[in-house]
């Protein structure tokens, strides 16, 4: 019993950190549950992909294609207080505009957006759009399970890093936001990939083990890139690389479609 009401917690410690969907009962904080609350990152992935594949799906009926692509991304935004956004353009300001680690930390922690990162998320939402577009011209009810994995697919990829690089310290740690930055065992990776073979369940076609693999290439490059010029990675950091791996999942979906 005991068990259950932790797993219950280290969810509902996740959920509340990466959306607004208020959880009905009160979690006790601390730093040891955040981080273990890293397993099920993939699952909260896929509660947000099924709320914006549902949005999509009322919208294109009362609407069109196109107006119902702008509501789920608004409606996304809603409901994840534009998280991953905001590390996003964090990320695009502070490598953008930064020379060194120290410069760049110093950037990343700065509430300001600036050229970089304004043009960056512009593009990147651009870029969503239209993947997006065009996947569901070609079949929709195959789009709204694409929505759904790519979504958990990103979060996934994004909480490997963990795994992977270096936790880069703040230089002002008192506007750190609360990170799960050290990793569990192997079963917190499970548990993680459990959700992507659901999401997979939702549109089984084999092909799109290839949109996993850019996905991840993605990271593997941004890692790459992260650990170059800090060290390793950041909270916003993370953020960037669900942003970039979601979209690299629906390009690479488009890829395979037609060409495979």
């Amino acid at each position: 019993m005991k068990f259950i009401k932790n797993e219950i917690n280290y969810f509902a410690t996740a959920l509340m950190f990466f959306t607004r969907i208020p959880v009905p009962f009160k979690v006790p904080y601390s730093s040891e549950m955040m981080n273990k609350s890293q397993k099920y990152f993939a699952w909260v992935g896929l509660l947000v992909g099924l709320i914006n594949a549902l949005i999509l799906y009322l919208s294109v009926h009362l609407f069109n294609l196109e107006t119902g692509i702008i509501l789920m991304m608004i409606g996304s935004v809603l409901l994840t207080g534009a998280f991953h956004e905001d590390g996003f353009t964090d990320m695009c300001d502070s490598f953008g505009g930064g020379y060194g680690k120290e410069k760049i930390l110093t950037i990343m922690k700065d509430s300001r957006v600036g050229a970089y990162g304004t043009i960056g998320i512009i593009l990147l939402f651009a870029l969503k759009f239209y993947s997006i577009q065009a996947l569901g011209t070609i079949d929709l009810l195959k789009t709204l399970g694409l929505i759904v994995l790519a979504h958990t697919v990103s979060r996934f990829i994004s909480g490997t890093m963990i795994y992977t690089h270096d936790y880069v310290t703040d230089i002002d740690t008192s506007k750190s936001k609360p990170l799960a930055n050290k990793p569990l065992n192997g079963t917190a990776l499970v548990t993680g990939f459990i959700s992507v073979l659901v999401a997979f369940a939702l549109i089984p076609d084999w092909r799109l083990i290839f949109a996993f693999i850019l996905a991840y290439l993605g990271k593997i490059y941004m890692g790459w890139y992260f650990k170059k010029h800090i060290g390793g990675y950041t909270g916003d950091c993370l953020g960037s690389v669900q942003q970039v791996c979601e979209v690299l999942f629906y390009l690479g979906t488009m890829i395979v479609w037609k060409f495979i």
